[in-house]
């Protein structure tokens, strides 16, 4: 059984979108955070029950779908869970990562995954 971490960066887009949907409503936005987290328990279970990001290609790099949220997460080589993001589906998965991980060469996903010491297999 794996162990499931969120980044800081993931932390941050948690935030971000209990800030935006408390604009409306601070008791629908806890209820939506915690049903959202909820969503990634079964990760500790079946760390590859996620599908593959197809924009990755590489199958350490998943993601669970919550409502209208992409949740992405990887597996480490002792399969603990690392969550990465948690973008808004409308959102290209690729550019949200640039401007993040301030990535902007030709092999994006390999940069990527050397800076979160993942190795490309």
């Amino acid at each position: 059984m794996g162990q499931i971490r969120w980044t800081e960066k993931a932390s941050g887009h948690l935030q971000a979108i209990h800030e935006y949907i408390a604009q409306d409503s601070k008791v629908y936005a806890a209820r939506f955070l915690k049903s959202l987290i909820k969503a990634t328990s079964k990760l500790e279970y079946l760390p590859r029950c996620g599908r593959i990001v197809p924009e990755l290609k590489n199958y350490n790099f998943r993601e669970v779908i919550y409502v209208n949220y992409r949740i992405v997460y990887r597996i480490t080589n002792n399969d603990n869970i690392e969550i990465l993001a948690v973008l808004h589906g409308a959102r290209e998965l690729m550019l949200a990562f640039r401007q993040e991980w301030d990535l902007s060469f030709e092999d994006d996903v390999s940069l990527m995954q050397k800076s979160l010491g993942d190795q490309p297999r």
